[in-house]
């Protein structure tokens, strides 16, 4: 490979590290074709962008970025996959589907600005709530003591004509 090719995949590397907050390493040795066009295909459905790197050029395209990658370094090595994603657990959970077989397997993660290394990170990256989620969470937490107050309100009236009806009784 040119060296100018080296250059523009570094380059290309280094722009998908700033477009994309979260990303995983993922170890594809032994996918034959059809399975590396399945995981793919759920990929592209799932909104992740999956690129196969060589391991040099990506340690040089972590290297000129503006946020240090080194506990990463030690992952690069054997066949990598990355995969760019919007959301952090969303990756995670389709690796969850692959657990049993084994391939592919993550390596490492870089989510919510913080470093995940080994294939035993993967639950913890399954957990990570998307942004989405952590809102609709926060506007529960909201609603419940609303919904508690207009509860009472509705039972207060009920309870309201039980007395009325009551003291009707004893005149």
């Amino acid at each position: 490979m040119k060296k100018e090719v080296k250059d523009t995949i570094i380059v290309e590397l280094g722009e998908k590290l700033k477009e994309y907050p979260h990303f995983y390493l993922v170890d594809v040795t032994g996918l034959n074709a059809e399975k590396t066009s399945d995981l793919r295909r759920k990929c592209f459905k799932n909104e992740i962008k999956m690129v196969v790197v060589k391991n040099k050029l990506l340690h040089k395209a972590f290297e000129a970025s503006e946020i240090d990658f080194e506990p990463l370094y030690g992952c690069l090595k054997g066949n990598t996959a990355l995969m760019f994603t919007q959301q952090a657990n969303v990756p995670a959970k389709l690796l969850k589907e692959y657990k049993k077989e084994g391939i592919p397997a993550l390596k490492a993660a870089y989510a919510e600005e913080g470093f995940f290394v080994g294939a035993d990170k993967l639950e913890e990256l399954v957990a990570i709530k998307s942004k989405n989620e952590l809102i609709a969470d926060v506007v529960a937490m909201l609603e419940a003591p609303m919904q508690g107050v207009l509860s009472a309100l509705d039972a207060g009236g009920q309870i309201h004509g039980v007395l009325d009806a009551i003291a009707e009784r004893n005149k």
